[in-house]
């Protein structure tokens, strides 16, 4: 009789499962190696000078400075600046030259006044000393939903005296109004950027996160400047209407040694950003 003949077993059924897993780590491993390559690079070249004995900055390397040099390698061709308030304690702004000692810092926005009287304790002495460096400075102002807005403008004008070079005014509008509506909230927003740009004769600057812009304000401020606040560990691009990025919180930057700092990338040239200046 003849013999049957015996089925051919497929590969992928005689490779074991545990293999599968072991080629899926490797594959994500490389991938990842890849993809934030440069930051990589930066974190071994930090450990091996912390080694030998240097050190290039105030804090220990982390994960969010590998992403945030992989960011702003992506946008080399932009332009990059910090936003700073007491919360950093005293700065020395002789030493605030670049971002991880790669990118050149091209601007500064320093937190001025928040709500109807409420001003930040050291921005004075930041106005003052950014003033004796080549960084672009301008001033924020933190709206507080709850506060009258027109009383809010006054503090900000009373506070900030822009001069010429200087970058528009920003308001920073974040928390959502425990007392009145949205509605509301908006029509105060427009009344200290009415008041504001009066005073300065610019239209101010709108900072806000990503999710607050697009509920809330993106039918309301046609042309101010939109300066967005996104940290997504996975967001790598801009939008078409973000014109300022602040992509960290968290960054090392000599010159500051108490918290880390806000980065932001400016969708721009340094002209450009020249351009919009008093």
């Amino acid at each position: 009789m003849p013999k049957k003949k015996s089925k051919k077993i497929p590969l992928y059924k005689k490779i074991k499962f545990s293999t599968y897993i072991i080629g899926l780590i490797l594959f994500i491993f490389l991938y990842f190696t890849y993809r934030y390559r440069h930051g990589i690079h930066y974190y071994y070249k930090i450990v091996e000078k912390t080694v030998k004995g240097e050190k290039l900055t105030d804090d220990k390397v982390t994960k969010y400075d590998i992403r945030n040099i992989e960011v702003m390698d992506n946008y080399y061709l932009k332009t990059f600046g910090v936003d700073v308030s007491h919360y950093q304690g005293k700065i020395d702004w002789s030493k605030m030259h670049t971002i991880y000692k790669l990118y050149p810092i091209q601007f500064a926005f320093i937190r001025s006044t928040m709500g109807t009287s409420a001003i930040d304790e050291r921005f004075e002495e930041n106005w003052n000393g950014i003033k004796e460096t080549e960084i672009l400075r301008g001033a924020y102002h933190f709206y507080r939903p709850d506060e009258n807005s027109t009383l809010q403008a006054q503090n900000f004008i009373r506070k900030v005296h822009l001069e010429k070079g200087d970058l528009p005014p920003v308001v920073d509008i974040e928390h959502i109004p425990r007392t009145q509506s949205m509605e509301k909230l908006i029509e105060g927003v427009k009344n200290w950027c009415k008041i504001v740009e009066q005073h300065y004769d610019v239209k101010p600057i709108i900072y806000t996160s990503d999710k607050y812009y697009e509920d809330y304000l993106q039918k309301h401020f046609d042309g101010h400047l939109i300066w967005i606040a996104n940290y997504n560990f996975w967001t790598e691009k801009m939008k078409g209407h973000w014109n300022f990025w602040q992509f960290t919180e968290k960054a090392s930057i000599e010159g500051v040694k108490r918290y880390k700092v806000d980065v932001n990338i400016y969708n721009g040239t340094v002209d450009d950003l020249e351009n919009l200046t008093l």
